[in-house]
């Protein structure tokens, strides 16, 4: 077993021995560690150099002061400032909401004339949940209505933290490139959907959708390649069995 090497600080260590003087009539002289402590004259000058310093760098100093307050108070007034809007968002849009639950989407989306409608709030409170909120709102209420430009444009403004929620984002993105006839768009949105937080129950039908539009763009081996994942990743899924249909069509169309 190896051994631990002494070194000054180990326990039973042998302590340096201070000098002794050969004439025990001169006075004994230890080291000083801490000078300022020891010597009264020399914690003078150290305090005099500082005020020195500070004199000479006092508008830097107090510059640097400012800049530092005017940040806290800077960021302590905007998280306010964007708390309260949050609220008013959130209070603006109950109306519309309910419009929207009900099915009434024009005004859901463009108010009724007493209380504004999805459109304003994504505009007016954009930065805010609320107004994030609104875009999801706004974008399906906009696909539903067959305007499917306005419905990407509001739902890639919308993001989430919610894994399902954002893989529908994406999903709807898809259906509204899709309807523009823009295919391999939709094809991407679809394949981002269905590998957002992929799961059995909502990943397999992306994929379906994935397969369609790039069907759709004639791009039949992608297609078969997103068949092919519903039957491999997901054979217990319900769309294993159109999975399995379309990819006999999609490979006879590719001439396979």
């Amino acid at each position: 077993m190896s051994k631990i090497p002494y070194t000054g600080k180990t326990p039973g260590a042998r302590q340096p021995q201070q000098p002794v003087s050969a004439d025990p009539l001169a006075p004994a002289t230890f080291s000083t560690e801490h000078p300022l402590l020891e010597d009264p004259d020399a914690l003078a000058t150290r305090l005099v150099e500082s005020e020195d310093f500070l004199r000479r760098n006092k508008n830097v100093l107090l510059g640097l002061l400012a800049v530092v307050v005017l940040a806290i108070v800077g960021a302590f007034g905007f998280y306010t400032w964007r708390s309260s809007q949050d609220s008013k968002a959130q209070a603006a849009m109950f109306q519309a909401v309910n419009y929207w639950e009900a099915d009434s989407l024009k005004k859901a989306m463009k108010g009724d004339g007493q209380y504004v409608g999805l459109e304003s709030v994504a505009n007016e409170y954009s930065g805010t949940k609320a107004g994030n909120l609104a875009n999801f709102y706004a974008g399906v209420a906009a696909l539903k209505e067959g305007q499917y430009k306005a419905a990407a444009d509001y739902l890639e403004d919308f993001s989430s933290d919610d894994l399902l929620v954002q893989a529908r984002a994406y999903a709807l993105l898809g259906d509204a490139n899709l309807e523009q006839n823009k295919y391999k768009e939709a094809a991407e949105f679809y394949n981002k959907a269905a590998n957002h937080n992929a799961n059995e129950q909502f990943s397999p039908g992306y994929l379906l959708k994935e397969a369609t539009a790039l069907e759709l763009a004639k791009d039949y081996a992608g297609a078969l390649k997103a068949y092919d994942r519903i039957v491999t990743e997901y054979p217990a899924s319900f769309e294993v069995n159109e999975a399995r249909q379309y990819k006999a069509r999609a490979e006879a169309l590719s001439g396979k």
